[in-house]
């Protein structure tokens, strides 16, 4: 992920909580919103105390980012009580906002316990075919985002959406999910990479459901918003599991849910996207 950089240290206090960003190559030439929601929550988090994890984070998507400008990440310091602080980030391209967000932010504390458990019999991921193995040897920008260049190795335990539609038209899909390299032991980190890794997924169960691939002539996609609910630890330089559905789609909107397993069994995260889908004519 792109650094995300503290402002001017030089600058009055009330401009410290401004940071700013870089952005990662895209084929497509724009911004990938993964990218831009992990910073925004990066952001966040370097201005709240050590001890507090983000636990829930909510953005909506304005604009397109423009890949040749940098982005300035703007937090506003809504709220800090005795265990749980509020953010609201503004991605800042151009003079106007290209993401809005506010993410929670707790203290550890206990409390009951329970989670949905991980499905029965799914293949571990060495049984399953990555996009490097799928992709990797066709020579288009495209396929080498997601193949050599992509931070994460992706494997569909069902057949991936990327140049065929799937072999059958249902809402649900599951995905194994790993960075590629080892990283230091920071939540915040490892929260904020887990947002950047899900968002090139997240409406997949709609395109899968509607028959359709990422290679469909003429169809347009673009994420609309985004929520995420960390309920426990987890890191992302180990296998990952996300179960995932898609309960509605109309008019021209899909809406993409997932639940996100440790390779034990715990459920470490929740997520909802909804998404601009529209299937040509």
């Amino acid at each position: 992920m792109p650094a995300v950089g503290p402002g001017d240290p030089e600058r009055p206090h009330e401009a410290d909580d401004r940071f700013s960003g870089r952005n990662l190559a895209q084929p497509n030439a724009r911004v990938y919103g993964g990218q831009v929601l992990a910073q925004a929550l990066v952001a966040a988090g370097r201005t709240v105390g050590p001890g507090r994890m983000p636990h829930s984070m909510h953005g909506y998507f304005l604009r397109p980012g423009d890949l040749d400008e940098p982005i300035e990440f703007a937090v506003e310091r809504l709220r800090d009580g005795r265990s749980f602080s509020a953010r609201r980030t503004h991605a800042i391209q151009k003079g106007e906002p290209i993401l809005s967000m506010i993410a929670s932010f707790q203290e550890e504390q206990e409390g009951a316990e329970h989670t949905t458990p991980m499905p029965d019999d799914v293949p571990a991921p060495d049984e399953v075919r990555s996009a490097l193995t799928e992709l990797g040897a066709i020579d288009h920008p495209a396929a080498r985002s997601r193949s050599h260049e992509s931070a994460f190795d992706v494997r569909h335990v069902d057949g991936s959406l990327y140049m065929r539609p799937g072999s059958e038209r249902t809402d649900h899909q599951m995905v194994w999910m790993r960075a590629r390299g080892t990283l230091a032991d920071d939540q915040l980190l490892h929260r904020a990479l887990m947002t950047f890794a899900c968002d090139q997924i997240m409406l997949e169960p709609v395109l899968r459901k509607s028959g359709n691939s990422w290679l469909t002539a003429g169809i347009s996609i673009a994420s609309l918003d985004h929520a995420m609910w960390w309920h426990r630890d987890a890191r992302v330089d180990e296998w990952l599991l996300y179960v995932q559905s898609s309960p509605s789609a109309q008019g021209g909107r899909g809406l993409g849910a997932s639940r996100v397993y440790a390779q034990d069994g715990t459920l470490v995260a929740s997520i909802a996207q909804e998404g601009m889908l529209r299937l040509p004519a």
